[in-house]
């Protein structure tokens, strides 16, 4: 119902006030935080968790209820307030904020479990919501609602208007993005401050029913978030025009005041914004629930046949790739695909065209196509893979590492890795992947070096805690293992092990098959090598490779189609670091590369099976 009685107007009006009050005397007793920018979401709290929002209090994360994603993560004490009104917990737990030994951190967490996912680094939380309310309306098929409250600081970055075009394409109609416009930023106001009006055409242009509306008036929200209800086929925005410290004489709408707390100025505060609550008793307003339950679903994924493959076939992995995702499909409804319209060359179209409903495309937005995968992960809704060149995932870096802070389940495969993608040049190789997944804490780095790895490296993701990065190649690869090859996170093969061997080589991917015809053409001369294929580079097996490395007489030589910083190189001298008579001689590109044929790249950067040839020779001999 649009209309809301006097009686309830009131209550969330005094409650809207309360929750600044929380937040005024949390960041006081924290030393530290953001009042300001919560006194301005006051209201817009007040009606969408005692109003407007349909949730069980006691299962925060239940499928059914509708979701709250805080993109302004800043704003945290009074996103932990409303819960802690709507008793979840209590309001004397809100002064143990930003403490050591307290999970209300200075931004959201799930490490609550009323959070879905991390914000506070800005511009990522309507992306999020948008693969959560993309899931809701496609998948689920459910009533339940997406809201998302957004600073206009934020609004600046551009992964907020790729959220903004992917909802308007989608229709999501079930998505309503509250902008917060209260006019100053961090050190200098917002850069449209209160021109609302531009804040309009900006989302109606983008396709997107949109709201102006008074953001301390509680019946105008209250009107506008039921209206936005009644809209079919197109995602709601609602420009709140608030003021940054409302209600706070001396610090409302004023510079100066962002992240600090009132200090000496909060009792004063506390008093004059009491004097403004009518009714002193409890509140007594609970949430409304869910009037639908949403199912579990089967979180775990196989293939539905093993690998396929005839031993020395041509298959580059990004097929397997494509191959391996049908096969999980098979078996599982709730696996999801979503690409950056590079799907023809990353071969997730092979999915799109077994299950076209299972498909989503996020077009050349690959802030928003990550960030849209963490949505859709989020409360195991469906199992996603994103996929893209490798390389566009740096574009999407911090997504990733704030998917990390998440604790999210995102698999990412990038393809066309390293210098062997050939003539397309430099800009489309990924020579960085590596070492940015390395540095992931959550990050499985998976990197098959044919079909058959590819295949389980894709059923092994699936069922993966965590991020997992796969990394895949262009070039078509001889097939090297069984199609009954077992494989198993952190555990690498000995792919050639030939008596006497008198260094171990450690390559993966193209430089695998490097290594393998190098072993080939040494052992014509006399000289034997033992060929280690890691499978994942984090975690790294090692313990075959150092069972390996004193065996060969304690010469390691790793070889990769990637920069050296960061790498399968590093990756192994730092797990070998512990012992004692190794030497690691590493093999990568250095340098910018350039266009040119694979076997002319890998020549001229010194990782092909000359290169190693001639480094086998030289360790040989030291």
């Amino acid at each position: 119902m649009s209309e809301v009685d006097a009686k309830k107007l009131s209550c969330l009006r005094d409650l809207a006030n309360q929750l600044r009050i929380d937040c005024i005397r949390s960041t006081n007793a924290g030393g530290s935080g953001h009042p300001t920018s919560c006194c301005s979401a006051a209201e817009i709290m007040s009606v969408l968790f005692f109003h407007q929002m349909k949730y069980k209090v006691k299962e925060p994360r239940d499928a059914a209820n509708d979701r709250f994603i805080l993109s302004k993560g800043h704003a945290a004490p009074i996103l932990y307030a409303a819960w802690a009104e709507a008793g979840l917990f209590s309001v004397e737990e809100l002064l143990n904020l930003r403490k050591l030994n307290n999970d209300l951190e200075g931004h959201p967490t799930p490490r609550l479990n009323f959070i879905d996912v991390a914000t506070g680094s800005l511009g990522q939380g309507l992306s999020v919501s948008c693969g959560m309310a993309y899931v809701g309306k496609y998948f689920d098929k459910s009533d339940y609602r997406v809201y998302c409250l957004i600073g206009d600081g934020e609004s600046a970055e551009g992964s907020v208007w790729e959220a903004m075009n992917f909802a308007s394409v989608y229709k999501l109609d079930n998505l309503v993005a509250i902008f917060d416009v209260n006019r100053l930023g961090q050190s200098d106001p917002a850069c449209l401050e209160h021109d609302m009006e531009t804040y309009r055409k900006r989302a109606e242009a983008f396709g997107w029913n949109t709201y102006v509306v008074d953001g301390h008036d509680v019946e105008a929200l209250c009107k506008t978030f039921h209206d936005a209800t009644t809209v079919t086929g197109k995602p709601t925005c609602v420009l709140a025009k608030t003021f940054k410290g409302k209600g706070v004489p001396g610090v409302e709408d004023l510079m100066g005041w962002h992240g600090k707390p009132l200090g000496d100025k909060a009792e004063e505060a506390i008093k004059i914004i009491q004097s403004k609550i009518e009714s002193t008793g409890s509140h007594g307003l609970c949430p409304s629930v869910p009037s639908t339950e949403v199912p579990a679903i089967n979180m775990t994924a196989k293939l539905c046949e093993p690998p396929s493959y005839n031993k020395g076939d041509k298959v580059a992995t990004r097929v397997a790739y494509g191959t391996a995702l049908v096969k999980l499909g098979k078996n599982n409804e709730h696996v999801i695909a979503l690409d950056g319209d590079t799907k023809n060359s990353t071969f997730s179209e092979t999915y799109k065209k077994a299950f076209p409903n299972r498909y989503v495309e996020c077009y050349i937005a690959e802030q928003n196509l990550v960030g849209v995968a963490i949505g859709a992960a989020c409360r195991n809704r469906t199992i996603p893979f994103v996929s893209t060149f490798a390389c566009f995932l740096s574009r999407a870096y911090d997504q990733i590492r704030m998917g990390a802070i998440s604790q999210t389940n995102v698999n990412l495969c990038g393809s066309h890795c390293g210098i062997s993608i050939g003539e397309d040049g430099p800009s489309q190789m990924a020579l960085e992947d590596i070492a940015m997944f390395r540095a992931i804490p959550t990050a499985t780095v998976f990197y098959p070096s044919d079909a058959v790895s590819a295949e389980r490296a894709i059923e092994l993701a699936a069922n993966t805690k965590g991020i997992c990065f796969i990394r895949t190649s262009r070039p078509a690869t001889a097939v090297i293992y069984n199609n009954d090859e077992p494989f198993l996170v952190g555990k690498a093969k000995v792919v050639c092990s030939p008596d006497n061997a008198q260094v171990t080589v450690v390559g993966a991917g193209i430089t695998l098959h490097e290594a393998l015809t190098a072993a080939e053409k040494l052992a014509a001369e006399g000289i034997n090598i033992r060929v280690v294929d890691p499978f994942t580079i984090k975690p790294l097996d090692a313990e075959t490779l150092a069972t390996s490395a004193k065996e060969t007489g304690g010469r390691v030589l790793t070889v990769e189609d990637h920069y050296p910083e960061g790498g399968i190189g590093e990756a192994v001298a730092g797990a070998l670091s512990g012992h004692s008579g190794i030497t690691v001689r590493r093999l990568a590109v250095n340098g910018v590369p350039r266009s040119g044929k694979c076997a002319e790249l890998l020549d001229m950067f010194n990782i092909s099976h000359k290169a190693i040839i001639n480094a086998v020779k030289e360790m040989i001999k030291c």
